[in-house]
């Protein structure tokens, strides 16, 4: 993968970022199996940056909201934990602070109206703020005017820099997300569907805004691998390894895609004309298998897919 980096006022970010262990958890199983959404940012925190780390989660149970926001030196960590009863309507808008290395940190949020698409974490009508030194370095949502409002508080002088969202979905076949890979451009609707059991030989495929862009055949034998395709004249490059799938006990394993925007590395990671069983004729001048040499992005969605019976 290409190697990501960013200098933001004199600090530097490389692959693998100091974080990256935190991608791979504890092993989530059918006991304990719950759909989280982990959105990790960069944000400017009384003149630090910062890593604050955003995560949804949801289960028969529970519904709740925790930020967290690392020490300067990575040693430790800041939690705030927001419980979001669905019996408890007061729950979904409310405020909480909380001091990082002495900075106070205000938690604004506004739920009360907010939509979801099926997973923990919301589509619309929401706002979540996080606000220092009355300025907003964290917001969420597209109520933006209300949180503004809310706060009293200015925007960021430099907006927060999302790095990484990694999602755990539960599924029988079909597994769905969205995301922006351009903060300027609209979200996609991210779809991989699978058929791994019966007579004929697994396949998989994924879809992006409901169009076919890969198709793997005999997938007990192309289980790994990866392909770059072109949304919306930007390349994205894709990655897959469903072993567990097809070689681990039913909900002991999952499915890992990996979607990052930018071109591969060097001409050897481009598309290799269908190798490994791909198709590659579900193409437009939006949604192809063709790459360009647009600048990368430092952004990546961790698509983790667990296989219920």
């Amino acid at each position: 993968m290409q190697s990501l980096s960013r200098s933001i006022r004199g600090q530097s970010l490389h692959e693998p970022p100091p974080f990256a262990e935190k991608i791979t958890e504890d092993p989530v199983t059918t006991k304990t199996a719950q759909s989280t959404v982990t959105c990790v940012y960069l944000a400017n925190i009384a003149t630090c940056w910062r890593k604050v780390t955003i995560i949804w989660c949801k289960n028969l149970m529970n519904h709740s909201l925790s930020i967290r926001i690392d020490s300067l030196d990575g040693g430790f960590h800041y939690t705030c934990k927001i419980d979001l009863k669905p019996w408890h309507f007061w729950s979904k808008k409310g405020y909480k602070s909380f001091e990082v290395e002495g900075n106070q940190v205000e938690v604004y949020w506004d739920l009360r109206s907010a939509k979801f698409g099926g997973g923990p974490e919301p589509c619309s009508d929401f706002y979540v703020a996080l606000v220092c030194d009355q300025e907003i370095v964290l917001l969420l949502g597209d109520m933006k005017k209300k949180a503004y409002k809310r706060t009293k508080s200015r925007p960021a002088l430099v907006e927060a820099l999302l790095y990484y969202k990694k999602e755990n979905v539960f599924a029988k076949k079909s597994f769905a997300t969205r995301v922006k890979f351009d903060e300027n451009r609209k979200e996609h609707d991210i779809v991989v569907e699978s058929s791994t059991s019966g007579s004929k030989d697994p396949e998989m495929w994924i879809s992006i805004d409901g169009i076919v862009l890969i198709h793997v055949k005999n997938l007990q034998w192309k289980f790994r691998g990866n392909q770059t395709l072109q949304v919306n004249m930007q390349p994205v490059q894709v990655f897959w390894d469903v072993h567990d799938w097809l070689f681990s006990s039913p909900g002991t394993g999952h499915g890992l895609f990996i979607f990052k925007p930018g071109p591969p590395e060097s001409e050897s990671d481009h598309d290799r004309d269908g190798n490994g069983g791909i198709d590659s004729d579900h193409s437009s001048p939006y949604y192809s298998t063709q790459t360009s040499n647009s600048t990368s992005s430092d952004f990546c969605l961790f698509l983790h897919a667990y296989k219920i019976e």
